[in-house]
C-alpha cells in the first residue's frame, strides 16, 4: 500500500519531514493491520524513529487500529472503502479515518459489563493524555471523518 504525497514534503523545524498521505482500503477486518503497518512505515520513513518519537508512534498506531476497526465494524454496509489520511505538519501529526456512513459515533463511558464499545473512549483518552485533540466531522458526501491530532515532541535542549 503506497500513500502518495499531496504536497511537496519538507522537513519541519527540528522534526520529521512534513506531508500528507492517504491509504484507501476495503472495509474488511484484514484492512486494520494492513493500514496500521502502512502508517507505521510512513511515520518511520518521515523520520519518526527512535526513542524521541516512540510514545507518539505507539499512540498513533493504537488510534489508527481503533478508528479503522470501528469503521470496518460499523460502516462497512454503507461504505465499501475506508480511507485513512496521515498528515505531518507544523509540529502536529493528524490521523483521520473517513467512511461513507453518516452515523456520528460517540465515546461510551467505561462499563465493566460490556466487552466492547469503548474504542472511541480509548482514542479520546490517549489523544488528550498526549496533549492532542480529536473530533468527528461530516463529509460533503454524507459520510464522516473521525480524526485525532497529536503534537510532535520537540527536540530536548540542554
Amino acid at each position: 500500500m503506497n500513500g502518495a504525497a499531496k504536497a511537496e514534503p519538507r522537513r519541519g523545524e527540528n522534526g520529521p519531514v512534513e506531508g500528507v498521505w492517504r491509504f484507501p482500503v476495503p472495509a474488511v477486518e484484514a484492512s486494520v493491520p494492513r493500514t496500521r503497518h502502512a502508517v507505521r512505515d510512513r511515520l518511520l520513513a518521515q523520520g519518526m524513529a527512535g526513542v524521541r518519537y516512540q510514545e507518539l508512534v505507539d499512540d498513533l498506531l493504537l488510534i489508527v487500529s481503533e478508528l479503522v476497526g470501528n469503521a470496518v465494524t460499523h460502516a462497512a454496509r454503507l461504505s465499501p472503502e475506508v480511507t485513512t489520511e496521515l498528515s505531518v505538519r507544523e509540529g502536529w501529526v493528524r490521523v483521520s479515518v473517513e467512511d461513507g456512513d453518516p452515523y456520528r459515533p460517540k465515546a461510551l463511558e467505561s462499563d465493566t459489563g460490556r466487552t466492547g464499545g469503548r474504542g472511541l473512549l480509548l482514542v479520546k483518552s490517549v489523544t488528550l493524555q498526549a496533549g492532542g485533540v480529536c473530533d468527528v466531522e461530516r463529509t460533503g458526501e454524507g459520510g464522516k471523518v473521525v480524526w485525532a491530532s497529536l503534537p510532535i515532541p520537540r527536540e530536548e535542549t540542554a
